[in-house]
């Protein structure tokens, strides 16, 4: 007992050297990032002056669009009630601005040929959230209207959604987003190639977000977290038993990947599960992938599914 103590606290003391040697690696890492509050832009800027502003900004006014649109959009009261809202939650910026400077250069790190973006502009969207934030080589945008608090009185989405409506989940969105440029595309349309391409993403947020908890990471409650680390075994054997991981049904994808208010197995613990058990599942194996092999991080992004899977050794924890 002693012994496997003494291994135990060596193995801790291993990982947590490496981790200070990546951090203090980050740090040195030279960046300059330019925030430009464009929603305070938009309504705080006098009538008189919006096509003086129109012309700065002009990616944000498409030329098909009157200035009546936009200027009735500055003068709406519930638009601007939906920005005093952002105000109070977001007035100073530069808390996240450091998070992100941090995240940039956990990116950087780990793809040192990758080109970050030099600006930082922060909008109100109309709540698209299929766009929270956009990740490009030249800025970063950031809809601050989708991150006020899952229970804000502006949301009318369901609660399997609002709850990554969180400030919490600004910087996950964001590798979320970057990892498109880096993770190559599914090979084929097996529910594995699924499982594994985002688990590939969450793997991303292990090594670029290392301050963040499993649950923040994939937009999950803690109970929600919970309840995989305790049902994994369960889900395997779902998914081994009844032949799904090589199977092509798009239907898959809506089940178990895309976000939902609980998975569908198609059984008593549908209600008690959350959604996107299999981009958790597709976590754990890449996980088990890269703790089993040597192999670099850019290499694994490239690396087709089933190579992943069968070298993974993975095991369901009991």
């Amino acid at each position: 007992m002693k012994k496997l103590f003494l291994l135990l606290l060596f193995v801790a003391f291993v990982s947590c050297n490496e981790k200070s040697k990546i951090e203090k690696a980050t740090e040195k890492i030279p960046l300059t990032v330019q925030v430009e509050r464009f929603d305070k832009v938009f309504y705080e800027t006098p009538i008189a002056d919006f096509s003086s502003m129109r012309r700065k900004y002009a990616a944000f006014f498409p030329n098909e669009i009157a200035d009546s649109v936009f200027i009735e959009k500055m003068t709406n009261p519930l638009y601007r009630e939906l920005y005093a809202e952002v105000q109070k939650k977001y007035s100073d910026f530069s808390p996240i601005q450091a998070e992100i400077e941090k995240t940039f250069r956990h990116i950087k790190y780990y793809f040192p040929n990758t080109v970050l973006p030099k600006k930082v502009i922060t909008l109100i969207s109309e709540m698209d959230y299929q766009h929270k934030v956009i990740y490009s080589d030249s800025l970063l945008l950031v809809s601050l209207d989708l991150y006020l608090g899952k229970d804000h009185k502006f949301y009318e989405f369901p609660a399997y959604f609002t709850q990554t409506f969180e400030r919490s989940q600004i910087m996950p969105d964001i590798v979320a987003d970057f990892s498109t440029r880096v993770i190559a595309p599914p090979r084929d349309k097996t529910f594995l190639a699924q499982m594994i391409y985002f688990g590939k993403e969450m793997y991303l947020k292990d090594l670029i977000l290392p301050d963040y908890d499993d649950f923040s990471k994939i937009g999950y409650t803690k109970e929600q977290q919970t309840w995989c680390e305790e049902n994994q075994t369960e889900i395997w054997r779902y998914f081994i038993e009844d032949n799904l991981l090589y199977d092509t049904d798009s239907k898959l994808i809506a089940r178990f990947i895309a976000p939902a208010p609980f998975s569908k197995f198609y059984l008593e613990l549908d209600s008690e599960s959350p959604g996107k058990t299999g981009v958790w599942m597709g976590w754990q194996i890449v996980r088990s992938f890269m703790k089993n092999n040597e192999v670099s991080v850019d290499d694994l992004m490239k690396m087709d599914a089933k190579e992943v899977f069968e070298r993974s050794k993975y095991k369901p924890k009991k």
